[in-house]
């Protein structure tokens, strides 16, 4: 049984369609990223380990220095972002894996509680479902961890479970924070 969870933040995308800063964005008086980190902590995870860019100022995400919160860099985010999952799952231990993109703060902790303990249930790959649409975090089987390594830092995470072929649990949940990220300005509206 898991008693250890892990949060892989990527976080190391350039955000052009935003105009740059998104990370940093203002959202309910923090940072967008620092909300992303807050439902995880409040959740319970044990360990996150956020995916950052080689450069980048991020002072003012205070959680950053959360003694639960690890910071990782991929040297090359142009990859994409399984690259970036990879940096974290190289960075850190859990079972399970959530998977949470950096740029989607409106995720509520009690969603996060709700996909652990459909994992503990049954050990396989949870995906919340919004509206009959799959969102983040999706929660990974430790025993994913050596497929999401070797893959091609340029494959999707889509494509490593779609390979792996395991059961996938969709989780019908009330929370529309699930399918809602971060793109453009318009986003935080």
């Amino acid at each position: 049984m898991p008693v250890t969870s892990l949060a892989v933040v990527p976080a190391a995308g350039k955000g052009d369609r935003f105009g740059g800063g998104k990370l940093l964005a203002d959202v309910g008086g923090m940072p967008l990223l620092d909300r992303t980190l807050q439902c995880l902590l409040d959740a319970g995870v044990d360990q996150v380990v956020v995916v950052l860019p080689p450069a980048g100022r991020f002072d003012r995400v205070r959680l950053l220095g959360d003694p639960h919160v690890f910071v990782a860099v991929n040297a090359d985010p142009s990859r994409g972002m399984l690259s970036s999952i990879q940096v974290g799952i190289a960075a850190g231990d859990g079972d399970p894996i959530l998977v949470l993109p950096g740029d989607m703060p409106f995720v509520s902790s009690g969603t996060v509680v709700a996909i652990l303990a459909a994992y503990a249930r049954t050990p396989r790959v949870v995906v919340p479902r919004h509206d009959g649409r799959r969102g983040h975090p999706v929660a990974l089987p430790g025993r994913l961890r050596a497929a999401i390594l070797a893959a091609p830092p340029t494959a999707t995470l889509s494509q490593v479970l779609a390979a792996a072929g395991l059961d996938r649990l969709e989780l019908d949940v009330e929370d529309a924070g699930v399918v809602r990220d971060v793109d453009v300005v318009g986003d935080l509206l």
